[in-house]
């Protein structure tokens, strides 16, 4: 079986981060490179924040993100009033 086209490879981590899928996206990229998982998550972190620059309306957003933002300022709401 050959090898698949690098820009297909490319194409395909891009897309992981654009669904927020950043740990198959790091998986891709290291089957791709064959570097280790630092080197490999650092790359893939690198080019999210390009993308995040160059395309930010191609990432999805994610509900749970939203949801955790909503806790966390309950939480510190709470913890505020008790505190003070």
């Amino acid at each position: 079986m050959s090898d698949p086209n690098p820009e297909d490879q490319a194409s395909r981590i891009k897309e992981a981060l654009f669904n927020g899928n950043k740990i198959q996206a790091i998986k891709l990229y290291r089957e791709q490179t064959g570097q280790g998982l630092k080197e490999s998550k650092d790359a893939v972190e690198k080019l999210e924040d390009e993308l995040r620059i160059s395309s930010p309306g191609q990432f999805k957003t994610s509900a749970k993100t939203g949801c955790f933002s909503i806790i966390v300022v309950l939480v510190t709401v709470v913890i505020w009033k008790i505190v003070f």
